[in-house]
């Protein structure tokens, strides 16, 4: 017999992985955590088909969805998000939301308008125009961008080592630091351990905490590297605030900022000098949250 409950369902797909929570009349029903592999948001039917498979898996026997909305991530435009819930709604015959990962941050903290700014492996943030248009600037991955993300500041961190290397400096902490995480003997070895990563997102991102070890000991270099990130993750504020998005509160996730203080000190500093009275919200909520409140506003 079909279960004729209405059922919120909100799924946030990461990189890494995937959670989806359903609430039925306000009171959870179904949370799940499963690995993102297979995601291809590239593919609007393979990403529709994936999506919806996840949402029949893990509902309660009998249970259809009445509103489903996903934060993405890889969905990088307005126009790719919009085919993936066209292929959604035509699958689950309901009313579907697809948006960026980002874009879950915002009402996530229980607010309706903001700044969504992640800096995890990667660096990205979001907002909308007064129109309701969305905007996101970062993102562009750890070889030309992710500023002040994990795989951002190791590079960032290479470049430091090897330009203090170029000077005829003797290896810091930092250095030190590095040369043993990738397993290279020497500084000019770094670049083909950088470039030998067969996922480089992932590969360098994982060693971020070399470098805020690093400032710890002592490296200026380390603590050049965290402050320009800081810097640069600010810098995504500005931009969006300077294209006309509301920029009054910046809710702020992500494994590496809000791991790091130093980073987060370092932000919030850059932040407050450039738009001052802007407020910054640290999520303290899995951003899964925010897909639920947007299912919740489709019933």
């Amino acid at each position: 017999m079909q279960d004729s409950t209405p059922y919120a369902v909100g799924i946030d797909v990461g990189g890494t992985k995937t959670q989806l929570r359903a609430l039925a009349g306000g009171e959870p029903v179904a949370d799940h955590v499963r690995p993102s592999s297979g995601w291809r948001p590239h593919d609007p039917v393979a990403a529709a088909d994936w999506l919806a498979a996840l949402v029949h898996d893990t509902l309660p026997a009998g249970a259809r969805p009445s509103a489903v909305a996903v934060g993405a991530h890889a969905c990088e435009t307005a126009r790719q998000c919009a085919r993936i819930r066209a292929a959604l709604q035509d699958r689950l015959k309901v009313p579907a939301l697809v948006v960026g990962d980002a874009e879950l941050l915002v009402p996530a903290a229980g607010l309706d308008k903001g700044v969504g700014l992640v800096a995890g492996t990667g660096s990205v943030a979001v907002g909308r125009l007064p129109d309701g248009t969305p905007v996101q600037v970062g993102g562009w991955g750890a070889v030309l961008g992710d500023e002040g993300g994990g795989a951002g500041l190791v590079r960032e961190a290479a470049r430091a080592v090897w330009a203090a290397h170029d000077r005829g400096e003797e290896p810091d902490a930092l250095a030190d630091g590095l040369l043993a995480a990738f397993g290279v003997p020497e500084v000019p070895a770094l670049g083909a351990a950088l470039e030998a990563a067969a996922d480089v997102s992932a590969e360098w991102g994982r060693h971020a905490p070399v470098v805020f070890a690093a400032a710890e000991a002592g490296s200026v270099l380390a603590r050049g590297v965290i402050a320009e990130g800081g810097r640069a993750l600010a810098g995504l504020v500005v931009r969006l605030a300077e294209r006309g998005v509301v920029v009054e509160d910046v809710v702020v996730a992500g494994s590496t900022v809000l791991a790091q203080p130093a980073l987060y000190e370092a932000f919030a500093s850059c932040l407050d000098s450039a738009l001052p009275g802007t407020r910054i919200r640290a999520l303290r909520v899995p951003p899964v949250d925010g897909a639920v409140a947007l299912a919740r506003s489709l019933l």
